[in-house]
């Protein structure tokens, strides 16, 4: 079997030569096969055995991972739920464990068919075009296509079907979308919450959540599953601006997506170092928060910088950088440090308009 075979770097092109010696033609499939279930096996823990699953490539890199899509099953728990863009299965695997019913459609026929093969006969699955609703009375969950040949579409007008489609045709339905984190929120039209899930130390996803499935008086929430925290809009955003304490503080990335960094902030007893700035300072971190305990503070310039390093024995050194136009790996090698101790700076702007400079503080990482 081809599951046998390292299929590393190292062996690569003699496991692939032993492959097509012995399958000919079939060697290509099989070994792309294999090689989607071993990055797959990792990527959708949690949804049960997928090491017999067919993949595509596309498919599986679009495919949300496991503990982000067993998040968004849990919200929808004892529903009837219709994935209008099922795929080759992976959502539909994360929501038939908690969904009073689960049914699965997709236009393309192929990934219809691998949905079928991976998910046997434990859902309803059906051929149906996402834009012409097949079902009544459930809740619809859309992942519209965001990949084009590998390349991802940044604007939701390009998604297939497009964002804007979707949200007209399941008007006043119960509705789910996924989407990427990166697009403008506020430009939509829609009434509902914005939920930003980070993962994994990184943010993966953003999720529509429509009126009738969000949170009264909720239309932002960031989950950070790492911490099993949630934050929301509804709670208090009365955040000061002071000069930095003893800590700062880069909020999780979901709650910068999200636009929630004030709320975070009055939530850690936190306070801004500019209301402009995604960056909180304080004298104590938050549990499981890591953070930079501020050792010098200046006016940013890449000699001073360089001389405040240098007399720290600084070597290896992290660079965080909002608020001004500054290459954290350009800035590295320029500063061609040669000591011991690893150091951190997070280099911001202060203030707005002629009142702003930029500032830097050297930091020790809490971890």
């Amino acid at each position: 079997m081809v599951a046998g075979f390292a299929l590393t770097d190292a062996t690569r092109v003699a496991d692939v030569a032993a492959v097509r010696a012995r399958f000919g033609e079939r060697a290509p499939a099989l070994v792309e096969t294999t090689l989607l279930r071993r990055r797959a096996a990792a990527k959708l823990a949690g949804l049960g055995d997928v090491s017999h699953w067919l993949f595509t490539d596309e498919a599986l890199q679009q495919a949300s991972a496991g503990p982000v899509a067993r998040h968004r099953a849990g919200r929808l728990a004892g529903r009837v739920v219709h994935d209008v863009t099922c795929s080759i299965g992976t959502e539909l695997a994360a929501l038939r464990a908690v969904a009073g019913r689960v049914v699965g459609s997709d236009i393309d026929p192929v990934r219809l068919e691998m949905a079928q093969h991976n998910l046997a006969d434990t859902v309803d699955l059906c051929r149906a075009d996402a834009l012409h609703p097949v079902t009544r009375d459930t809740a619809v969950v859309a992942d519209p296509g965001r990949r084009l040949c590998g390349r991802r579409r940044l604007d939701p007008r390009d998604y297939q079907p497009s964002l804007d489609q979707l949200l007209n045709v399941y008007r006043g339905r119960d509705l789910v979308v996924k989407c990427a984190p990166g697009i403008d929120f506020d430009s939509l039209r829609f009434d509902g919450e914005v939920e930003v899930t980070s993962y994994g130390g990184r943010v993966r996803e953003a999720c529509l959540w429509s009126a009738g499935l969000a949170c009264p008086g909720v239309r932002r929430r960031a989950s950070m599953l790492d911490r099993g925290e949630q934050i929301t809009d509804a709670e208090p955003d009365d955040c000061p601006v002071r000069p930095a304490g003893r800590w700062i503080v880069d909020p999780d990335g979901a709650v910068v997506r999200a636009g929630l960094v004030r709320h975070y902030g009055v939530r850690h007893g936190l306070w801004q170092l500019d209301p402009d700035i995604a960056y909180l300072s304080g004298d104590q971190l938050p549990a499981g928060q890591r953070g930079f305990e501020v050792v010098e503070q200046l006016a940013f310039s890449e000699t001073r910088l360089r001389q405040a390093l240098t007399a720290l024995d600084c070597g290896p050194l992290e660079i965080l950088v909002r608020g001004v136009g500054v290459d954290p790996d350009a800035l590295r090698r320029r500063l061609r440090l040669r000591g011991s101790s690893p150091l951190s700076v997070v280099v911001t702007r202060i203030g707005s308009g002629s009142a702003g400079a930029a500032t830097a503080f050297v930091c020790r990482a809490s971890r």
